[in-house]
Formats: C-alpha cells, structure tokens, sequence
C-alpha cells in the first residue's frame, strides 16, 4: 500500500466494488460530473469496467482510497492515460460523500504524485476538472500544479455545457513535502 499522511492507496477489493458503485456511480449528478460519458444504469452484476480492475491493462492504474486510522474505504484513485513514451499520466479521483471535506483530496493527489513521479518515473502529471470544482482545484495547486488552460464549454454536464481547467505538474515542479 502506498501511505499518505491520512489516508492509503491499494489494490482494490472484490467488497469496494458495491460501496464504491452506490456511493459514486449510482449518484447520477455526481457521476454525471465525474464521468467523459451520460450515465446509465448499471446492474449489480455488470463488469463496470470504472470500478473492475484489470491488472493487465498498461495504459492505467487504479487504487482504493483507505482511511489510515480505522481503514475504511473512502473512495477511488487512478492514474491513468500513461504513456511510457512520453512519460506522463492523467490523475483522477473520487470520494465517497462521507469522506468529503476532510482534507484527503490534497492527500491523494500527493500519493498519485509520489506513485507517479517516484515509483513510476514520470515526467508530467495532469489534471482535467470541471472549473467549478473547487476541492480538486485546491488539492491540485496546494500539491504544486499549475493552470495551463481552461477548454471552454467542453464538458456537457445535465444539461449545460461547463469549462474545464487543464492543470499540470513537471517532475522538476515537484516538491513532495507542498501540500498546504
């Protein structure tokens, strides 16, 4: 497991799958907000390929966000769109509502950083968000990210179309200790 100051990322449980799916998925304008596609109903059963890890797959890697103290789940984390070429990755997240507004959001970041960076030797990390989303926004610049752009009207979201924020992160930017 990789350890923040609060909170751990591992390898995702058979038992997360339930819990993360009613607690991001099911939550149609949570997911309607997280999600590149419309959301759809899935069965209990479904393979939902969001939440199924496929430990073969090269381009992603996806983790369960645990509490430290007491290890609860307390949502999901992946880095994403890796290029071994190019040596970057995309970082992406989501808490479960009871996790929300402890501070874990800037935790994470800084262990998909370390992960990244450290372990596995990239060069650039981004982050896509709605620019309404101000808790990722602050844990993406108090770990040192820095806005680059923002895609006007890209994102259709219930309805209406939303800026997105491209924010990005260089190895040598980096300063694992500046959270904030």
């Amino acid at each position: 497991m990789l350890k923040g100051d609060r909170i751990g990322l591992r390898a995702r449980h058979e038992d997360d799958i339930s819990t993360l799916r009613t607690g991001l998925y099911n939550d149609v304008v949570n997911s309607a907000r997280a999600e590149a596609g419309p959301w759809r109903p899935l069965s209990p059963t479904s393979q939902d390929p969001r939440l199924v890890v496929d430990d073969t797959a090269q381009g992603s890697v996806a983790f369960s966000v645990v509490e430290l103290e007491g290890g609860s789940l307390a949502g999901t984390a992946t880095l994403w769109g890796i290029d071994n070429h190019h040596r970057s990755a995309h970082i992406g997240l989501g808490l479960l509502p009871e996790a929300r507004g402890k501070g874990y959001g800037t935790d994470v970041v800084a262990t998909l950083c370390y992960y990244g960076f450290v372990v596995r030797g990239l060069q650039r990390l981004q982050i896509e968000t709605l620019a309404d989303n101000h808790a990722m926004l602050r844990a993406a610049e108090r770990n040192g990210f820095v806005r680059e752009g923002v895609m006007r009207s890209s994102a259709w979201v219930l309805g209406e179309f939303l800026d997105e924020v491209i924010l990005g992160l260089l190895v040598q930017e980096w300063k694992p200790d500046a959270r904030g």
